[in-house]
């Protein structure tokens, strides 16, 4: 990958938020679903400190779900004309997690409630539990850790593939993300209703920043 330019840590994470929205939040009824996302998102940040487990299933339940189906279901795969970049420019050069990447993680999201169904000890690992409540628990902590081991992974890896900096940026933008994307795509179910399906992104094309061809 090619070295991001340095920057200060406020700079950088600027950057990156704005990557992500120009280069992956075109469609409205993505921008609306990742506004569903961020706010039950804030309520299971809330929740996380009187019921983990029941956090962890609101947060993969609700805002994993519609986050990510914005993206595989909603978002254009075809060419960028605002950013003149190719679908397969951005995958690659796309600091967190890509289409590819989103695929593993939500394959293990969806792997873990049936593991537990069939194996409630994990071959001992774990007290197994005893009835559909104690079932519900252990998925919900088994969820928080993935998300916790996923936001670890990647920022590790953004360790070595460019520097600390770059890593800690990044794990820092995907916690706050909930708040910004509030700020950022309250008005897209207004879009929606005015039958505006697409972001013309004028604020993109204003600010003149393409993506290298």
């Amino acid at each position: 990958m090619t070295p991001l330019p340095r920057q200060t840590f406020l700079q950088a994470l600027h950057t990156q938020r704005w990557d992500d929205h120009r280069y992956y939040h075109h469609c409205r009824i993505n921008q609306s679903l990742h506004l569903v996302s961020a706010l039950s998102f804030l309520c299971a940040y809330a929740l996380l400190f009187v019921a983990p487990a029941a956090a962890a299933w609101l947060a993969w339940g609700v805002s994993m779900t519609t986050r990510q189906a914005g993206h595989f279901f909603f978002e254009p795969k075809g060419y960028d004309q605002v950013n003149q970049a190719t679908h397969e420019h951005k995958e690659e050069i796309k600091v967190g997690y890509n289409l590819r990447r989103k695929v593993v993680l939500m394959s293990a999201w969806a792997a873990a409630p049936l593991a537990l169904w069939l194996a409630p000890s994990l071959g001992g690992l774990i007290a197994p539990a005893t009835g559909l409540a104690g079932w519900w628990h252990d998925v919900g902590i088994a969820w928080l850790a993935l998300g916790v081991a996923g936001l670890l992974f990647r920022t590790v890896h953004l360790f070595f593939l460019f520097d600390l900096q770059t890593g800690l940026v990044w794990a820092t933008k995907i916690l706050t993300d909930p708040f910004h994307d509030v700020m950022l795509y309250w008005k897209a179910p207004l879009h929606l209703l005015r039958g505006e399906r697409m972001d013309p992104m004028r604020h993109v094309l204003a600010h003149g920043e393409q993506a290298p061809r």
